[in-house]
């Protein structure tokens, strides 16, 4: 099965939910850490592997956007909500109903 046939939404979703974990861990762990601990590796360690899923789920975002071909206003949407920490935690049911819409789409 080709990448353009699989279910990018799915992936996204995936994504999406690595990366508002990462940001907890950055915002609850890493940086009292830093801050509180005098550990600033911390901040470096998680922050790099936060900054490398928020890429991973802005080129997720564009591929969903163009292969499922989703409104740029779900797509924006989702972008914000990756921006407010817990909130793609509460994203992820609607992600979850756009995921089955799309995998039933090619029935």
């Amino acid at each position: 099965m080709s990448l353009a046939r699989k279910n990018p939404v799915s992936w996204l979703r995936k994504v999406s939910l690595a990366e508002g974990v990462s940001y907890l861990l950055l915002l609850g762990i890493a940086m009292p850490l830093k801050y509180w601990a005098g550990m600033p590796l911390a901040v470096k360690i998680v922050g790099s592997a936060h900054g490398a899923l928020f890429v991973a789920l802005c080129g997720s975002l564009l591929w969903t956007l163009l292969a499922a071909r989703w409104p740029l206003g779900r797509a924006v949407l989702v972008f914000l909500a990756s921006l407010v920490p817990l909130v793609p935690f509460w994203m992820d049911r609607h992600m979850r109903a756009w995921e089955s819409s799309f995998a039933n789409k090619d029935r």
